[in-house]
Parts: structure tokens; sequence; C-alpha cells
């Protein structure tokens, strides 16, 4: 591995020459960038792979919803449509990919959800249908600066921060380390509940090495299992069948073999469209173990109760666990920026 990086190491250097021109054209107002009266806060990260995006921009609506109208903007990754799409009732993770799919099955009735790849393009169109949008949350889109942003949440996984990585394809960076300081804040994700103090502080001195902004530590709540499909069960039995299409299934193995046995791990790459033939495979592990339920992501969930799913699916136990950022400290400071950011638009 670390020969093949060796090797790699070229084509990094020619990756970083690219992308530094792309980021000095927009920091020398080279490049266009479009602003709004709405502030926009953009969520992303410099790596490749799952961060904790999709928790953080559920942390941000759960925030929000109660006192300002959210809009959540997303590209759309693996969906099989084009373009710029309001999600609707008849929208699923087909239509919207599954991140968003996952926003609207739970925040629809509060929340605007929208996809488009081109954000500058699709956010006029989304002030234009809802009119009382208050704030945009971009989601993913920390390279996207066609857009200029009230406000940016750098995301990086404790397991792999950024500040260890090397580009592509040596490494998983879209950017060099040194985009990091684009950033408002640096949320440091997925670290154990039980990071010392001296741990955090250490951690703090090597991204301000790349970006001179507060850094938080957040780590993974997960949620009671959720049943979902035809099945009659209600709680998950002690032996589970692992389902995952995620980046990093790692944590949540870890976290579902502290509490059950798992039989088996079926492991699919992060945004799979899962199909009859995976549910058959997955059907002849369960009458393999036929003692077992079938354990899997919210994320995976929004894909699998597809209607063309349905006759496959039937009579599998399946749960979800259902996950939430929860901050190791100093949560209430984080909210509070978000909140006067909120405020400074709405007073500009």
């Amino acid at each position: 591995m670390i020969l093949l990086r060796i090797l790699l190491l070229p084509f990094a250097l020619l990756y970083r020459i690219l992308t530094g021109l792309r980021n000095y054209a927009y920091d020398r107002g080279l490049r266009p960038v479009a602003s709004f009266d709405v502030p926009v806060i953009t969520v992303g990260n410099l790596t490749v792979g799952g961060t904790g995006k999709t928790p953080m921009i559920e942390h941000l609506i759960r925030l929000l919803q109660g006192n300002h109208r959210v809009a959540t903007l997303s590209r759309g990754y693996g969906r099989e449509t084009k373009g710029f799409r309001l999600a609707g009732p008849g929208d699923t993770a087909r239509t919207l990919g599954d991140e968003p799919a996952q926003f609207y099955r739970k925040f629809g009735a509060l929340a605007t959800v929208a996809v488009g790849e081109d954000r500058a393009f699709a956010i006029p169109y989304i002030l234009q249908e809802r009119e009382d949008t208050a704030v945009l949350l971009l989601d993913d889109a920390y390279q996207h600066r066609r857009v200029k942003p009230a406000f940016t949440i750098l995301l990086s996984d404790y397991n792999r921060p950024f500040y260890t990585d090397l580009l592509l394809p040596a490494g998983r960076l879209r950017e060099s380390r040194g985009g990091a300081a684009r950033a408002d804040v640096v949320v440091i994700t997925k670290c154990p509940p039980e990071i010392q103090e001296e741990e955090c502080i250490e951690i703090e001195k090597h991204v301000r090495r790349y970006a001179r902004t507060p850094v938080f530590f957040t780590t993974v709540r997960y949620g009671a299992p959720t049943p979902f499909g035809e099945h009659r069960q209600t709680t998950p039995a002690t032996e589970a069948i692992l389902l995952t299409g995620i980046a990093q299934a790692g944590p949540l193995k870890k976290y579902v073999a502290s509490s059950y046995t798992i039989v088996a791990h079926l492991a699919f790459a992060d945004h799979h469209a899962y199909t009859t033939t995976d549910l058959d495979t997955l059907r002849r592990l369960a009458q393999q173990y036929p003692h077992a339920s079938i354990l899997t992501t919210e994320k995976d969930m929004v894909k699998l109760v597809d209607a063309e799913l349905a006759e496959a699916r039937t009579g599998l136990p399946f749960f979800f666990l259902p996950i939430e950022v929860e901050f190791v400290k100093n949560g209430e400071d984080f909210d509070a920026m978000i909140q006067n950011v909120i405020a400074r638009g709405q007073q500009n």
C-alpha cells in the first residue's frame, strides 16, 4: 500500500496543481460567484467518503426548523434523474438520491428538499418556489465554489483526519489541506464518546496549522432499531444480519456487535442501488439464519422501501438504526453560531 501511494504521488501533484489553480481563480475573483439574500450554510469535507454530512444536515434542520423555513440542496448522487428537482410526494431515492430522500422522508413537511448538480443554478428556483425560505443548507458542497456561503462547516473524520491525508489518487483528499482555511468552523466527527480533553487539544493544534477557526468534536448517537417492511416483528432478535451500502461500515459494525451477534455482513459500496438479486441473496442468508433480524442504516432503508422491491422484500425482518450527531462538548456554542448567522442574514 505504501509503495502504491509513492507511485501515485506524481499524479497527486498534478491534481494539486489543477485544484490549486481552480481555487486561486475563485480566491482572486477571476471566476464568477453567486451570492443570495438568504443565508447559505455549506456542509462539506476535504475528503471523499463519509464524514457524517447527513447527520450534520439533520442536526441543522432540527435546530432551525422551529423558527425558520429551511431548504436543503444536494447534488442527488446516484439518482436516475438529472437537473433541478424539488422533492414531492411521488419522489423516492431513485429520483432524489438516497440522502435527499432521507431528508424528505423525515422532514418533508417542515423543510424544503431539492436536488441539483449546479447549486448556483438551483438556488434561484428554490427561492422562487418557496418564497418563505429563510436559510439554505448545501449538502456536500465544500468544493462547489460558484455559490458564496454565509457560513461554511468543514467536517473531518476522527479516524482519518484531513491533516494526515494525501491528495487523490495517492490519498482521499479532494483538494489540498490548505483548503481548510475557507471554513468558518471545523467539526471532528465520529469521535469516541470518551475522548479526553488532552486529545482534543492535540487535534486542535493539528487543525489550526491549516484553519484558524473554532474546532468542535462530535460523536454518533444511535437510536432504537426501527422496523420497516411488511414483517410483524417489533423488536430485533439477538442475532443480526448486517446490511450496509455506506462509505465506512466499520463504526456501525462495531456498535451493532456490542449489542447483537452478527452472523453475517452483506456489504455494498456507498450509495448502492439495491436490486431484487440483492434481496434474493439476503433472503438466502435469512433462511440460513432463521433466528436473525436484518439491521441496516436509515440511508439504506430509503432505498429498500422502493415499490419495485416490495415483492422481494416481503417477510424479511428489516430494522434500521437511526443516528444523530451528538457534540462531545460545547454543542450549545456551535448552535449559537448557526443562529447568529441566520440573525445577521435577516438584519442584512
